[in-house]
């Protein structure tokens, strides 16, 4: 018994040892598409329709990555996840990256073992409530049963608030964001946390939304990003500047329809042909040719024409960009060079 017991510790430590070592690059371009995990359902972040074609913020961002590295947004596998398999996933290998509205924090980072991309939505937790509760502030929720997913940042982040502010509530644990809405809906729960993005999006499939409010305390940060496995430095830097070539791409005014035509010959700006491919060896250290953000770009549009796309004024979300607008336009929306 113990034998066999020392044989199996063994054969997790290799497993652990094998994947971290993994040339995820090579794997995902022998196998012709990239195995993204995403939500298993939440409008206008990702969600796949009655064909099973999938949409969404995050969506967009796992093509993006697919296009940069296999030459077609179209080649990706989606990897539904719940809060509590989300990580399992990614750290088993069945996902090769993740874009899962996911919080980065220093617990996750360290001792989950993962590597985050740059932030690509900056949040923060809120409260979602009926109208005719009378409630108008977080503060008045003392006493509340509130719906909230088990094993994520909101569920420690909601003990902080009503710690801090001495006041007592009821936990109505979930696994999903479906599960949320239908114990709300149900009325199992006065009130729904989670990031206000969700919130929005939950609030605009309600029956009649107009019947509920997101309250307006914002009680925690929430930057949100895509994260892959540590130990593979190279598939990490290539999650993060398709990231980063996005928010610059919309910077520069380089989107989903001029840049074909941008990337067609050198220009006069060095930067623009640094970032295009058409000067330098940028490409080259990523483990890719030089038109990778070419295509990134090509496949899904820029920053901003994500954001609007999925999330913006014009969806049912109505999202305003916020914090989440470029620098160049008051938000803190921040890309590194290529350089």
């Amino acid at each position: 018994m113990r034998a066999f017991k020392f044989l199996a510790v063994i054969a997790v430590l290799f497993l652990s040892t094998a994947v971290s070592n993994a040339d995820t690059l090579k794997e995902v371009q022998k196998r012709g598409k990239l195995n993204c995990i995403v939500s298993s359902g939440l409008a206008g972040f990702a969600s796949p329709d009655e064909k099973g074609n999938w949409t969404g913020f995050d969506v967009d961002f796992c093509r993006a990555v697919a296009a940069a590295v296999l030459g077609s947004g179209n080649k990706v596998k989606f990897v539904p996840s719940t809060s509590k398999t989300r990580f399992t996933l990614l750290n088993s290998a069945e996902g090769d990256i993740l874009f899962r509205n996911t919080t980065e924090t220093l617990s996750r980072d360290v001792d989950l073992k993962l590597t985050f991309l740059p932030v690509n939505y900056y949040d923060g937790q809120g409260f979602l409530i009926r109208k005719d509760s009378g409630v108008t502030s977080a503060t008045q929720l003392g006493g509340a049963s509130v719906c909230v997913q088990a094993g994520t940042t909101t569920e420690l982040n909601l003990a902080d608030y009503f710690r801090s502010n001495k006041m007592k509530y009821e936990p109505v644990n979930t696994e999903t964001n479906e599960e949320s809405i239908k114990a709300y809906t149900s009325k199992r729960c006065d009130v729904y946390t989670t990031d206000a993005s969700a919130l929005a999006s939950t609030r605009a499939a309600l029956k009649d939304p107009s019947a509920h409010m997101i309250l307006p305390e914002i009680i925690s940060k929430e930057p949100l990003g895509g994260a892959v496995r540590h130990g593979d430095d190279r598939w990490a830097d290539i999650g993060k500047w398709v990231v980063n070539a996005l928010i610059i791409a919309e910077e520069m005014g380089i989107n989903s329809k001029n840049v074909s035509k941008m990337a067609s010959k050198p220009g006069k700006n060095p930067s623009m042909n640094r970032f295009l491919g058409t000067e330098g060896s940028m490409g080259k250290m990523l483990g890719l040719d030089n038109k990778w953000a070419v295509r990134a770009i090509k496949a899904v549009g820029n920053y901003g024409e994500i954001f609007e796309r999925n999330l913006g004024v014009k969806t049912p979300l109505a999202l305003q960009r916020g914090l989440n607008a470029s620098w160049t336009n008051g938000g803190i929306l921040y890309a590194a060079p290529v350089r």
